[in-house]
């Protein structure tokens, strides 16, 4: 279901991937330890390439680096932080004045952070949000109410009573709490009489799978909440081989909420396969993690308060700040509060191609 563009750039990033890193740049290659002209050098860790949005996101970085004003050196650390760490002293090494990163696993990174620290280089974190140690900013969206939207959309589809499974992220991850215990936290509160099966996965989909089949050999489902589109194919396969694939609006259909807004949910929304899902926006991720490392590099100081894009910069804690990016849910009309139809231009996933 992943698009053909989106499908070249996780190619060009696998052979990217290895123990040297690859360069780019918004105007010619990064070649040196100074970039050409006045654009600084800097290095990106792609975290993965097996989602369409991670892969829209390595799609938009060489287009928002021309616009920000900046010379990359890339790698591909493919969800391993051991990697991560081996492709960031490669990425020192060829001469990079600043590192953006996405790490996966959000206490495993700390020890490459204070090395980073230690060399005076600035690091910018997307996504995720160490759970120890420094950055000079974290980019990424507000992942509660990622968990708080998708609950109440499911909790005011079902009426309040039924059965929901939840496939829960790696809780080694910030991203992955956050979603779960803001799910948990809001069903408690305000649907008591709907029952959460949560399923830890690790983001992996056959893990997934697996468990929606325990939950569904003893159990009649009428939600499932994705907390990524990885999920998506197999989940409709799953469902479909069951019998349970039902569109919605008709009687046995199974609300289906996720997280991303990759074009791959839009389809299936338009279809009437799945009902909504909150855009993760790729497309901001990679041009203001571009733009804070810029300023890193420049000795521009940031502070709490507007973001002055449409978000929030909010002080996490003594020395680390985090703009929360806006990200809006997505329902087939728009017409639930709060959420924007599926058509809407202005969403990334309609603009990827």
């Amino acid at each position: 279901m992943r698009l053909k563009t989106l499908a070249a750039a996780a190619i060009a990033s696998t052979l990217c991937a290895g123990v040297s890193a690859c360069s780019s740049s918004g105007g010619g290659s990064g070649s040196s330890g100074d970039s050409a002209g006045d654009k600084p050098l800097v290095g990106v860790d792609y975290p993965r390439s097996d989602s369409d949005f991670w892969n829209a996101y390595i799609k938009y970085m060489p287009e928002m680096a021309k616009k920000v004003g900046v010379s990359m050196k890339t790698t591909n650390s493919q969800n391993d932080i051991s990697k991560l760490a081996d492709n960031v002293n490669t990425l020192v090494a060829q001469g990079v004045k600043g590192v953006v990163i996405a790490p996966q696993d959000t206490a495993a990174v700390v020890p490459t952070l204070s090395q980073l620290a230690a060399k005076k280089i600035p690091v910018v974190s997307v996504d995720t949000r160490p759970d120890s140690g420094d950055v000079y900013m974290v980019v990424r969206a507000n992942n509660k109410a990622y968990g708080e939207k998708a609950c109440k959309y499911i909790g005011d589809t079902l009426k309040g009573k039924g059965n929901v499974v939840m496939f829960e992220g790696d809780l080694g991850s910030i991203n992955g709490r956050d979603r779960t215990q803001a799910f948990n936290a809001c069903m408690k509160a305000n649907y008591p009489n709907v029952k959460v099966f949560g399923e830890a996965t690790k983001w992996d989909p056959p893990t997934a799978i697996s468990k929606l089949n325990t939950v569904l050999a003893g159990n009649k489902i009428n939600a499932i909440y994705m907390q990524a589109s990885i999920y998506l194919p197999s989940t409709l396969q799953a469902l479909k081989q069951k019998h349970l694939l039902v569109p919605r609006g008709k009687s046995g259909h199974i609300v289906i909420v996720s997280n991303d807004g990759v074009p791959a949910e839009y389809a299936a929304i338009k279809s009437g396969q799945m009902d909504a899902t909150v855009s993760q926006p790729a497309d901001l991720y990679s041009k203001y993690a571009l733009q804070y490392i810029k300023d890193a590099i420049a000795g521009k100081k940031q502070k709490a308060g507007p973001d002055g894009h449409g978000g929030t910069i909010i002080a996490v804690r003594k020395g680390l700040l985090e703009d929360q990016i806006p990200a809006p849910l997505v329902t087939i009309d728009g017409k639930y509060p709060g959420s924007k139809a599926v058509t809407d231009k202005a969403l990334w996933g309609n603009a990827v191609s």
